[in-house]
């Protein structure tokens, strides 16, 4: 690691040195070049100038009568061995009269514009008055020429016709690319100080920084008891004394947020709502495990696309909200037959801007039964009540304002008194299940035989079961232990559970009656070959008000709460209340009790 820091400094320290050598290099041999072609230049028209100045035939108006005397002149001036001179007459076409160059006597009277060493668009401008030059590449040579046409004017501003020069600028790139190989190397001497500087101060910075890494990698391990010697005051002590300070904020600040951390891991943990959070693109950014199994979650689905519709929402538009308030909101949800409160709320980022939402599922499934059993509660009663005090009602007014015989009279009042029997019944059920429900309920518990119970309870039913002539076997086991119960109680238990088996068995049916001890157990089994219980009724049963025959359950007396008060009863004395039944088969109900209860 330090060594590439090591080798950054240096790569830096080098490219610095490296850029502007060449930014340097480049502007030179620009300069050079440049200067090297206009000197060039300047020696080319300062020849023509002076050939013009001096030759009074190229100062004449008519250059085709005294071409031969200007080739003649020509010839009698020096100029270079890479330098050429053309005249170029303007007649019909451009046409070279004169020539110094080699091979000038095949060149003598071509086409200026057609000749292969000349360039057409310096001579036609140069022809219209104006100077012209250009360096060109020469073709299919590996060298360049600076060219310059230049016009020559008479008196009255005609042109009488260009005096194209050419020279090699050969030796002007030599000397560039001799100065381009002089700066190549001075640059790679150079970079070369460059690196061995750049080594040397990098070393002394980064052995300080490395002593300051070597300890923050074991910070990031763990160990936090790590100081620097500070060696000096300048910006690397300074950077040594603030890790140092570092260090021991860090490590009061970790031990506060593991504090912090540990709390908030063992509420999410422990609590009994589910938890999740999503971020503005709707994905799962975390969920506790009560809500990954609410909701089927597994570890992979984190930071995965969720589904708002899971819990009834649909997506949410943090753009168009203008408060915090307008993405808060709760939702009732039923999943998997459990309802859950849905409650959602936005949560903030660093930034302080909207970074998601948090949103707590609370199961409300007992809440929601509870509801709904009290809501069936209040409208069973109404309705248990409402019939009798509907017929007390109008059988009291047409007493009243009836005339009626004493016959007709005396069933009126039977009728009333027998109305007025099944509410007080009702308020008395009611009250027994109020008082059991708030542990008002007085048990008197006593050594009991249950085969007394049973018999006492066929004896009081006998009547009944005699007007359907229904046949009740009675099988005890031999030698049953005495119970613990309350003696009352637990004959309104079996008086109810054997009322519903007369109630139900059609006449000429059959009840049995067996009691028997499992482990620590007593068992009393009342079995009838009545019209039994559908599957569907079998759940409801034992909820209060719920009948399975409504009509034939008020026609018989009932008040819907005799099984659901034998339940707790049972429940009462820790045991159990157990029904088995198929449709138009019959019914067979199972008392279970300890026979020392707790």
């Amino acid at each position: 690691m330090f060594s590439s820091i090591k080798w950054k400094f240096v790569l830096v320290y080098f490219l610095l040195v490296f850029i502007a050598m060449v930014i340097v290099g480049v502007f030179i041999i620009d300069k050079l070049e440049d200067q090297q072609i206009n000197s060039i230049t300047n020696n080319m028209e300062q020849y023509i100038v002076t050939l013009v100045s001096s030759s009074s035939y190229i100062a004449s108006d008519n250059w085709i009568e005294y071409r031969d005397e200007i080739q003649e002149y020509l010839d009698d001036w020096r100029i270079g061995s890479t330098e050429s001179l053309y005249v170029i007459y303007d007649g019909e076409v451009p046409t070279i009269i004169a020539s110094i160059s080699k091979g000038s006597e095949n060149i003598i009277g071509q086409n200026a514009l057609s000749y292969k060493h000349l360039d057409p668009k310096l001579i036609i401008k140069a022809f219209q008055g104006d100077k012209a030059e250009d360096v060109i590449k020469e073709l299919n040579e590996d060298r360049s020429n600076k060219h310059l046409a230049y016009p020559v004017i008479s008196d009255n501003g005609r042109v009488r016709g260009v005096l194209y020069m050419t020279s090699d600028l050969t030796g002007v790139f030599n000397t560039v690319n001799e100065a381009k190989i002089i700066m190549t190397n001075a640059t790679i001497l150079a970079l070369s100080i460059t690196v061995l500087l750049g080594f040397l101060i990098a070393s002394s910075i980064t052995v300080p920084i490395r002593d300051v890494t070597s300890k923050a990698e074991k910070m990031a391990k763990g160990d936090f008891d790590q100081f620097v010697e500070v060696k000096s005051n300048d910006e690397i002590g300074q950077l040594a004394s603030m890790f140092n300070y570092l260090t021991l904020k860090l490590k009061n600040t970790i031990y506060e947020m593991d504090l912090e951390r540990s709390k908030l891991d063992t509420i999410f943990k422990y609590m009994a709502e589910g938890v999740i959070a999503i971020d503005k693109d709707n994905h799962l950014i975390h969920a506790n495990l009560v809500a990954m199994d609410i909701l089927n979650l597994r570890e992979d689905d984190i930071n995965k696309h969720f589904e708002l519709s899971k819990i009834n929402l649909k997506d949410i538009d943090y753009e168009a909200s203008n408060d915090d308030k307008d993405l808060e909101g709760n939702e009732i949800i039923e999943i998997q037959n459990e309802f859950y409160k849905v409650k959602y709320a936005p949560f903030k980022n660093d930034e302080g801007s909207i970074g998601g939402l948090i949103i707590v599922l609370q199961n409300i499934t007992q809440e929601h039964k509870l509801d709904n059993i009290r809501k069936e509660f209040v409208a069973n009663v109404s309705h248990e009540l409402k019939t009798p005090i509907t017929t007390i009602k109008s059988y009291a007014e047409t007493l009243i304002d009836g005339d009626l015989d004493k016959e007709m009279s005396q069933n009126f009042l039977r009728v009333i008194d027998k109305e007025c029997d099944r509410m007080a019944r009702l308020v008395r059920d009611l009250l027994q299940l109020s008082n059991i429900d708030y542990e008002k309920a007085k048990w008197n518990f006593v050594e009991t035989s249950l085969e007394d119970l049973v018999h006492e309870a066929k004896m009081k039913l006998d009547l009944s079961f005699k007007e359907k002539n229904q046949t009740v076997n009675i099988e005890l086991q031999e030698d049953l232990p005495k119970i613990s119960v309350d003696k009352d109680g637990m004959e309104q238990v079996i008086l109810n559970l054997l009322s519903n088996a007369n109630k139900y068995t059609d006449h000429n049916g059959r009840i049995d009656i067996f009691g028997y001890t499992e482990g620590d157990k007593v068992i009393l089994k009342i079995k009838d070959n009545g019209i039994g219980i559908s599957e569907k009724d079998q759940k409801r049963i034992f909820e209060r008000f719920y009948r399975v025959e409504k009509g034939r359950s008020r026609e018989l007396g009932g008040t819907g709460l005799g099984l659901s008060i034998a339940k707790e009863i049972v429940e009462a004395h820790r045991g159990n209340l157990k029904l088995s039944s198929k449709l138009n088969e019959g019914t067979e109900i199972s008392v279970e009790l300890p026979i020392n209860p707790v």
